[in-house]
């Protein structure tokens, strides 16, 4: 490897040419540029030894209760429970016990991109998953707690394999027909819930930017309706449209003023 130039190592480190005995004789090679590629290799290789550990991790609840005798587990989550405007969204997921996508958590620590991707992977390989949306005009009927645990609810009852147990992140259903378990910052702990975050949190942008479109001068396609500071400007500046939640502090005092 010595004969090799910095910048032929620095390419098959990218496209992963090199055996474990490459790397190790890389290791006794004292170019400077070489220990820097290695360094960067360790840390890439370390994070994504951490990420396998945390994926293993959430799988807990779901290998309990498959151990408990459960066969259809499903994970169900939303997404815009806070906006001033849009719908909120949930989703309910049944994974394949074989689910292997390391990396997946919480779609709010995820990237736009890789939400997109792991969006695509899920619904590739879900045995079965749903999305339901509430509107805006029944959030202000029956208030966003209310509409979101509706929303979750007609996810799960979408599914086209009803489940024997479903995992919920940190909200009760009572209504639902089967056991279920309320976790506190499930999309973190659970892989099923988490795959459920990422199908409501993308399926809701997507309805964002579509509204976007109609709306353009609002900027729904940047803050999907959350009260940013430039929300709030254009809102002042144009009034509401037919989809802002108007039992939202922001929104109600715009219009008693």
């Amino acid at each position: 490897m010595q004969t090799k130039t910095i910048a032929k190592i620095k390419k098959m480190f990218t496209n992963n040419e090199l055996t474990k005995q490459d790397i190790e004789s890389l290791r006794e090679d004292g170019r400077k540029g070489v220990q820097n590629l290695l360094r960067i290799y360790d840390r890439k290789k370390k994070h994504q030894l951490e990420l396998k550990n945390q994926f293993n991790k959430m799988w807990t609840f779901e290998n309990t209760l498959s151990e408990e005798g459960f066969q259809f587990i499903a994970g169900v989550d939303e997404a815009g429970r806070g906006p001033l405007a849009g719908p909120v969204v949930a989703a309910a997921v049944i994974l394949p016990r074989n689910f292997n996508l390391i990396g997946v958590t919480d779609s709010k620590q995820l990237s736009e991109e890789k939400r997109n991707y792991y969006f695509q992977k899920i619904t590739e390989e879900a045995q079965s998953y749903a999305i339901a949306s509430v509107s805006n005009e029944r959030i202000d009927e029956v208030n966003i707690y209310q509409a979101t645990i509706e929303a979750m609810r007609q996810a799960v009852m979408k599914l086209t394999i009803q489940p024997d147990f479903t995992l919920l992140d940190a909200i009760e259903i009572e209504e639902l027909p089967m056991q279920t378990k309320s976790l506190i910052k499930g999309d973190e702990r659970s892989v099923s819930i988490a795959a459920a975050s990422i199908l409501a949190k993308v399926s809701r942008d997507r309805t964002m930017r579509e509204i976007a479109y109609r709306y353009p001068e609002y900027g729904f396609e940047k803050h999907v309706g959350y009260g940013t500071k430039y929300h709030l400007q254009q809102l002042k500046a144009y009034g509401l449209t037919p989809y802002h939640r108007k039992s939202f502090s922001p929104v109600r005092k715009l219009l008693l003023s």
